[in-house]
């Protein structure tokens, strides 16, 4: 059980807070050694409460990783360890934490945690060689960093797969425990925010407690301290997107829309309007995915696909915000560049005999990235959707786990939701079940060691299925800003039941459905919001029906969609 008690930093501006946690287990693991299990890794440091009469020196050593059962002191990549030797002096209460590191305090990147808290760094484990006595429960306990906003309560999830429902709670608790920094970072190993970084944690926490301003925090963040690569200049417009559309803020848009313009690199664009890469930008700047060895071969040319890509939606994007500012006329400029460069897009990019996207102009390389961004983004004419979707689910997880993000959402949205499903608990190593195997407890940041040497074992962006669980298992999205309209369109896959609970700023939406024979949905909203709702229709499903009345629906495709939008609780079922 986590302790009520806090110590809030009055210098720190975030809303991020220590909570002093008691250990989950001692073990005795060698004569005058004792491991401390605290459950999960969580960013903090340790607090000894020594008996009376304690006296002498102590060895703690922290840890993320066991060898056996010993903490070790070797691990690989960026997972942490330190050791720190102290001495006791009576009943004094003691804070004990490594010095600083180097790598993660580097100014003016690094994200800095307040001075008063001492050092904090992520731990499961902690080792204490010397302790007077048998250790304790109320001899120690763990100062771990959260938002102080942080509500456990605000989301849940739960299915007919274990699996899924062990992977949502690893990337919810991963999303509240890299919150430690008050604006979303790398992990440990910079803790330096990033772009792509902030926007995949951005829609998880959205959907795991709610919070939007550390994604504003973030944001402003960046404008001070923008990173090198191409594409992560666009995620700063999906930034802005996702908070308007979570929102339906304008204050804080109208305020922040200015500085969005110059993330659309316009200067980049040639004659046709697409976006042209110099040798510098394709040798360094142009990211496509990350680390370099999960591009699936990727052929970086001068007109890149994974950038226009990334260029065409950001174009869709500031149509939307601009409208939304009464800016009618820039908004009406971006859609007429957004079509110009959409028809070079695909007359230059699309290889019609094989009915899927090059890498480039001037390639015939079709990596995985080249097809998931266009499906993911909209960008695919629906009569070359199948063609596509069918290419990206045949070549699986050929992707880092940044990437992942957009490859579920374009299976998810172009009816592959069982794929979908399936990519996340497939067994190997690429996938959120590996690592759910594995023992972690908060996302790693790349898929395995042998993908990133480097690997830092506490990276939100790889925390996906958060968000993408709630948004397309359950199928609840925002349809307008500040959801006064959602959409609930569960994806079922192969899937017999699922259920949930979606924070909002209107309140919580409930969802509760079951595909076993008939498809069944009971669905509660908040008292201001209606939904559009679409439902999975069976190969001989005549209709939707509230009990035994008839709900106006039309059949479009594999799903019936309301006519009409709804409110309030209510319970529906596909006959």
């Amino acid at each position: 059980m986590i302790a009520l008690v806090t110590v809030i930093s009055t210098a720190y501006p975030a809303p991020v807070h220590l909570v002093e946690q008691p250990p989950c287990l001692i073990t005795s693991v060698s004569s005058n050694v004792a491991l401390v299990d605290f459950g999960q890794v969580a960013f903090g440091n340790l607090q000894l409460n020594p008996p009376p009469s304690a006296g002498g020196n102590v060895t703690v050593r922290f840890g993320e990783n066991l060898a056996g059962c010993r903490i070790n002191r070797c691990p690989p990549g960026s997972v942490r360890y330190a050791e720190v030797k102290t001495t006791l002096s009576g009943s004094q209460p003691l804070v004990v934490a490594p010095p600083p590191d180097v790598r993660n305090t580097k100014q003016p990147t690094a994200v800095l945690t307040p001075p008063e808290w001492g050092v904090v760094l992520p731990f499961r484990w902690v080792e204490i060689a010397g302790w007077p006595g048998e250790l304790k429960p109320a001899d120690l306990c763990r100062r771990a960093a959260f938002a102080s906003t942080w509500n456990d309560q605000a989301a849940a999830f739960h299915s007919s797969d274990e699996m899924l429902d062990r992977i949502w709670e690893l990337c919810r608790y991963s999303i509240k425990a890299t919150t430690f920094a008050g604006v979303y970072v790398d992990g440990d190993r910079e803790r330096t925010s990033y772009e792509a970084d902030g926007y995949l944690n951005q829609l998880s926490q959205y959907y795991t407690d709610g919070d939007v301003q550390m994604g504003r925090d973030t944001f402003d963040r960046l404008l001070t301290h923008p990173t090198w690569p191409t594409e992560w200049a666009f995620h700063m417009i999906f930034i802005a997107h996702a908070d308007w559309m979570q929102t339906g803020d304008t204050n804080w848009l109208a305020a922040h829309y200015e500085v969005l313009k110059p993330k659309l690199l316009s200067e980049r664009a040639g004659p046709d309007g697409l976006l042209v890469s110099n040798e510098a930008q394709r040798n360094h700047d142009d990211i496509v995915d990350w680390p370099v060895k999960e591009r699936d071969g990727f052929v970086m040319k001068p007109v890149n696909t994974v950038v226009n890509a990334f260029y065409l939606r950001s174009l869709t994007l500031m149509a939307e915000l601009a409208k939304a500012l009464g800016k009618d006329a820039e908004a009406a400029g971006y859609l007429a560049r957004e079509r110009t460069a959409q028809r070079a897009f695909q007359k230059q990019l699309f290889d019609g005999r094989r009915g899927i996207y090059r890498d480039g102009k001037g390639t015939d390389h079709t990596s995985q990235h080249a097809n998931l961004f266009p499906l993911a983004f909209g960008l695919v004419p629906a009569k070359n959707r199948d063609s596509v979707t069918k290419f990206v689910a045949s070549r699986g997880m050929d992707c880092s786990v940044y990437a992942a993000q957009y490859l579920l959402e374009g299976l998810f949205e172009n009816g592959a939701d069982t794929q979908a499903c399936a990519l996340m608990t497939a067994p190997g190593a690429r996938s959120w079940r590996h690592m759910v195997e594995s023992g972690t407890t908060i996302t790693w940041e790349a898929w395995d060691q042998k993908f990133k040497p480097n690997l830092d074992w506490t990276h939100a962006w790889g925390a996906a299925p958060a968000n993408l669980l709630p948004r397309y298992l359950l199928g609840v999205q925002a349809r307008a800003p500040g959801w006064k309209t959602a959409q609930v369109a569960p994806h079922p896959g192969a899937l017999a039941a699922a259920a949930g609970k979606i924070p909002t700023p209107l309140g919580p939406v409930l969802v509760d459905w079951r595909n076993e024979g008939n498809f069944t949905l009971t669905l509660e909203l908040p008292k201001e919001m209606t939904a559009r709702v679409e439902l999975p229709a069976a190969e001989k499903s005549r209709g939707v029906f509230a009990g035994d009345h008839p709900v106006p629906a039309k059949r479009q495709g594999s799903r019936w969609v309301l006519a009409e939008p709804v409110s309030g609780k209510l319970t529906l079922e596909v006959r």
